[in-house]
């Protein structure tokens, strides 16, 4: 069944119901209060794991119109307001993208995809692999930062290239010292910057590094003690 949260009886899997849901999650928070006080008051709800997956697939770079299917939305702007954190520019550029498209279409059908548009629909994410990882950003829309990725908060870095921050880091401090010596206050402003995003991004990819699959498996009903 298409359901997040599911338990076995015998042969058969049936959905938990939401309260069942509520208090699992009420006392998963009140476990891991004991060594990290922050979660004491933290209360979850079913629908806030919606959310969570919403967030997950946009911003590992689904296209939001086809989130917004996934989700049963009908509107682009119900499925931005679940997304935690997307770029308001791309989607404000993915929905003029789409509006042109359809634009050049007949109203009651879709033009079938030609082999051309397939090879340009796959060329997109050959595009995406860039040095430091992979660029999140939808099809048919451009590189709205001019290609600096180190900056662009699409950029998904590869936890393997954790290194290659660093030597870009070390780089950006010799010329912060160098731009400090000669007065260069423009250039002073724009390493902050860079630096501020590296040191961000290697954070990210640092925690991402530590993380390993986590098999949840399926809940089974509590036998009666």
């Amino acid at each position: 069944m298409p359901f997040l949260f599911q338990r076995q009886r015998g042969t058969a899997h049936d959905v938990l119901a939401s309260r069942t849901i509520a208090g699992m999650l009420r006392r998963s928070c009140n476990e891991i209060a004991q060594t990290n006080p922050v979660f004491a008051d933290t209360k979850f709800t079913p629908h806030d794991f919606r959310r969570l997956f919403a967030t997950d697939i946009v911003n590992g770079g689904l296209p939001i119109h086809v989130g917004a299917a996934l989700l049963g939305h009908l509107n682009l702007q119900t499925t931005q307001g679940y997304v935690a954190v997307f770029a308001e520019d791309i989607v404000q550029h993915y929905q003029e993208f789409l509006n042109h498209r359809r634009s050049q279409r007949p109203e009651d059908e879709y033009f079938d995809v030609t082999p051309e548009e397939w090879e340009e629909f796959e060329e997109h994410f050959d595009k995406r692999k860039v040095e430091l990882g992979n660029c999140g950003r939808p099809y048919g829309s451009p590189c709205q930062h001019e290609h600096a990725c180190i900056r662009c908060p699409m950029l998904q870095v590869n936890s393997k290239m954790l290194p290659r921050l660093a030597e870009i880091e070390k780089n950006l401090v010799r010329r912060r010292k160098r731009a400090e010596e000669e007065k260069w206050l423009g250039e002073i402003e724009g390493i902050d910057m860079t630096l501020t995003f590296v040191r961000t991004k290697q954070a990210d990819a640092a925690r991402a590094a530590q993380r390993s699959p986590v098999a949840l498996g399926i809940p089974t009903t509590r036998q009666p003690g």
